[in-house]
C-alpha cells in the first residue's frame, strides 16, 4: 500500500491550505483521489475554500419544545445550495432508561424544591417533569428508542460575499422555526469532513432524540429541482416553467439537457395548457430554438404575429398541400420510396383504417405508376419535375386493372373530386419558413382535421429531416415540434403510428416532439400512446379529471399526495416529473407574455412591460 502524503502551510493571517501531492508511483490511486476530492482546501476561521467554491458549516444548537411533521423542510427547501446533514446513534434500551431515570429525579428534586420553598411551580420544569416520565414509560414498553443526534449545515456560495449572505439566509429559515445555529469557528475542516458521506462526526455537537421527533425530520428530500454544483456555473439554455407552488423557488427546466428532448403535457380542459405551451414556445424562441406549432383552435396565431413569425391555414380558400411533393433539398436515394410510403400512411387515415391487402398492393403499384407518368423516377435528376396530384393518383387507379385498384378510386373520390378535395386539388402552395411556423388546421372540416395534422406533421418533419440529411453535421438550429391537441390525430392507428416514429427519431436530428392533449384515455389507451409517454423524458400534468386521476396515477406512478393534488389543481398550476425530479409548480408570466398567452386584445405599447 502506498501512503499518502500531505503538506500543511500556515500563512500569516492565520489560515493554512492543505494539499494533495500527487503521487508519482500510483497513478491509479492519484487518478482516484483527483476526482472524488478537491485540488486544495483552505480553511479560515468562518469558511473553507474548496476548490472552485466556498463552504461554511452551521451547527443546529437549539431546538423547539416541540416539532411538527417534517419540520427540516423550510432548510432543505432553500433556493440555494446547502446540505443538510444528521448523524443518527442508537443510545441502548438500558443507557436510555438510565438518562431517563436520572433526568427524572433532577426535574422532580427542582419541583419539590420549589414547593418546600412556597414557590410557584415553574410551568417549563412541570412540563419537562411530564414529558419525561411519558418518554420513559413509551421506553420501558418498547414503544419508543432514544437517539443522540447532530445536525449540521454545509453552506455553499461561488464568492465569500455571496457566502455570508447565503449564511445569513440559512439562519433566517431555520429561526422561523425555532432552530437555533451557530458557526463552526475554527473547527470548519472537521465540520465540513462531517457533512461528507464518510460516516464520521468529527463535531459531536447532539442532542438525544426520541423516535417520533427523529421521524417527523423525514423525508429528507427538497422541494427544488438540484441547484449547479459550485464552481460549475449556471449552465446555458432552459426554460422558466414558474415557481415552486411549496417552496416558492425557480422552477428552471432545460429539456435539450435531458435523454431525449419530447415532452408530453396532459390535462382536462380549462386547466391552463395551452397557456403554459404558449410560454415555453415563446422562452423557447428567446433561447434560439426554432417552433413549429400544429395549432387547432387558432390559439397561436396572435403570438406568431407578435414574434414575425409564418401561419399556414389549412382550410382557408387557396391554401392547398400536395402530400405527393418531394423534398427539394432531399438527395438521399430513398426520397422517392419515402413518400411512397409516406402516401400509404395517408390514405390510411383518410379511409379510417387501413385497406384490404388487395388495395394496398393496388395503391403500390399505382404510385410508382403515377409517379413515371409525372416522369419521375429513382433518378434525383427527375426530383425537379411538377409531383402528381391526389387525383392523379386516383386516375391511375380508375384506369388499372388489377385487384382492388377500382373499388379503392371509388373510395378516394371525396377527396379528389368530392367535397374535401379542396386541400388536395393542386400543388403545394405555401413552402414553410421562419423561426415560428404555426400550422391552423381550424378551418378544416372535422373529417379533415386527423388528415391535416399528419400533412402539417410531414411538412414539419420534411424541414427537420432533410437539412440534417444533406449536411450530414446535424448542427442546425434545435427544432421543437408542438403537437395540440393531439388526440385528432391519435385517434387514428396509422396517425398515432407516424407520431410515434417522430417521437422516436427526434433526438437524432436535435428536435423534440411535445405532445399536448386534454384527453388522457387516447393518449394512455393505447400501446402507441403509451409509448409517446415514455419517449417523452419531460412530462407535465395538470388539473385532471377524477374519471382519468386511476389510470393516470397508475402510468405515471404517483403517490395519493399528487394524486389529489391533480386533481384539485387551480388553473396553471402543475406538476413535472423528469425522471427521478417531481416538482410542482404554478405558471408565471410577464405583463408582456400574459397579453400575448392569454390572447389579451388591447396590447399595451410600452416596451418595458
Amino acid at each position: 500500500m502506498t501512503r499518502r502524503q500531505h503538506t500543511t502551510t500556515t500563512p500569516s493571517n492565520g489560515a493554512f491550505t492543505w494539499k494533495r501531492r500527487p503521487v508519482v508511483d500510483d497513478r491509479e490511486a492519484a487518478a482516484l483521489a483527483a476526482a472524488i476530492g478537491p485540488a486544495a482546501v483552505e480553511s479560515t476561521p468562518r469558511y473553507l475554500h474548496v476548490g472552485d467554491g466556498y463552504t461554511a458549516v452551521l451547527i443546529i444548537t437549539g431546538y423547539p419544545p416541540e416539532v411538527g411533521l417534517a419540520w427540516l423542510d423550510p432548510l432543505l427547501a432553500w433556493p440555494g445550495r446547502v446540505d443538510v446533514v444528521q448523524h443518527i446513534e442508537p443510545i441502548p434500551a438500558a443507557s436510555a432508561a438510565t438518562r431517563l431515570r436520572r433526568q427524572r429525579a433532577r426535574l422532580e428534586s427542582n419541583r419539590r424544591l420549589d414547593f418546600d420553598k412556597g414557590r410557584l411551580g415553574d410551568p417549563v420544569t412541570d412540563a419537562a417533569a411530564e414529558d419525561a416520565a411519558d418518554l420513559a414509560d413509551r421506553v420501558a414498553r418498547g414503544a419508543a428508542r432514544l437517539f443522540r443526534v447532530g445536525h449540521y449545515l454545509c453552506v455553499h456560495a461561488p464568492t465569500p460575499d455571496d457566502l455570508e449572505e447565503a449564511v445569513a439566509d440559512v439562519r433566517a429559515a431555520a429561526a422561523s422555526v425555532l432552530l437555533d445555529t451557530q458557526l463552526a469557528t475554527w473547527r470548519q475542516l472537521p465540520g465540513w469532513t462531517s457533512t461528507l458521506p464518510l460516516g464520521v462526526d468529527a463535531l459531536r455537537m447532539r442532542r438525544v432524540f426520541d423516535t417520533d421527533a427523529l421521524a417527523a425530520a423525514f423525508p429528507l428530500a427538497s422541494a427544488d429541482l438540484p441547484a449547479p454544483l459550485p464552481g460549475d456555473g449556471v449552465p446555458p439554455g432552459g426554460v422558466l416553467y414558474g415557481l415552486n407552488t411549496a417552496s416558492n423557488g425557480v422552477v428552471w427546466w432545460d429539456r435539450w439537457a435531458c435523454d431525449n428532448h419530447n415532452s408530453v403535457v396532459l390535462a382536462r380542459s380549462g386547466a391552463g395548457k395551452s397557456y403554459l405551451v404558449k410560454l415555453d414556445t415563446l422562452r423557447s424562441l428567446y433561447d434560439g430554438v426554432h417552433v413549429s406549432i400544429i395549432d387547432p383552435e387558432d390559439e397561436y396565431l396572435r403570438l406568431c404575429e407578435a414574434v414575425g413569425g409564418t401561419a399556414i391555414q389549412l382550410g382557408h380558400p387557396g391554401v392547398r398541400i400536395n402530400p405527393l411533393d418531394i423534398p427539394p433539398g432531399d438527395r438521399r436515394p430513398d426520397a422517392l420510396t419515402r413518400r411512397a410510403l409516406f402516401t400509404h400512411t395517408l390514405i390510411a387515415v383518410l379511409l379510417g383504417q387501413q385497406p384490404p391487402p388487395q388495395e394496398r398492393a393496388a395503391l403500390d403499384k399505382a404510385i410508382a405508376a403515377t409517379y413515371a407518368a409525372a416522369g419521375i423516377s429513382n433518378d434525383p435528376y427527375t426530383w425537379g419535375r411538377p409531383a402528381p396530384l391526389l387525383r392523379d393518383l386516383a386516375a391511375t387507379l380508375q384506369q388499372a386493372d388489377y385487384p382492388g385498384a377500382q373499388t379503392l378510386a371509388a373510395r378516394l373520390s371525396p377527396w379528389t373530386d368530392g367535397s374535401f378535395k379542396d386541400l388536395f386539388d393542386g400543388p403545394t402552395t405555401h413552402q414553410p419558413h421562419g423561426h415560428l411556423l404555426v400550422w391552423s388546421t381550424r378551418q378544416l372540416a372535422d373529417e379533415l382535421r386527423g388528415p391535416g395534422m399528419l400533412l402539417a406533421l410531414d411538412a414539419i418533419w420534411r424541414d427537420v429531416d432533410v437539412p440534417a440529411a444533406g449536411t450530414g453535421d446535424g448542427h442546425g438550429p434545435r427544432r421543437l415540434v408542438v403537437v395540440d391537441e393531439a388526440w385528432t390525430l391519435l385517434r387514428e392507428g396509422e396517425g398515432a403510428k407516424f407520431l410515434y416514429r417522430l417521437a422516436k427519431a427526434a433526438r437524432k436530428r436535435r428536435a423534440g416532439v411535445a405532445v399536448v392533449t386534454q384527453d388522457a384515455a387516447d393518449l394512455l389507451g393505447s400501446d402507441l400512446g403509451q409509448a409517446v409517454i415514455a419517449n417523452a423524458a419531460t412530462q407535465i400534468l395538470m388539473r385532471q379529471a377524477p374519471q382519468a386521476i386511476e389510470l393516470i396515477t397508475e402510468t405515471f406512478a404517483l403517490t395519493a399526495g399528487e394524486a389529489q393534488l391533480l386533481l384539485a389543481a387551480g388553473r396553471g398550476e402543475a406538476l413535472l416529473l423528469a425522471g427521478s425530479h417531481r416538482v410542482a409548480f404554478q405558471t408565471v408570466a410577464s405583463a408582456r407574455e400574459h397579453q400575448l398567452c392569454a390572447g389579451i386584445t388591447d396590447l399595451i405599447d410600452d416596451p418595458d412591460r
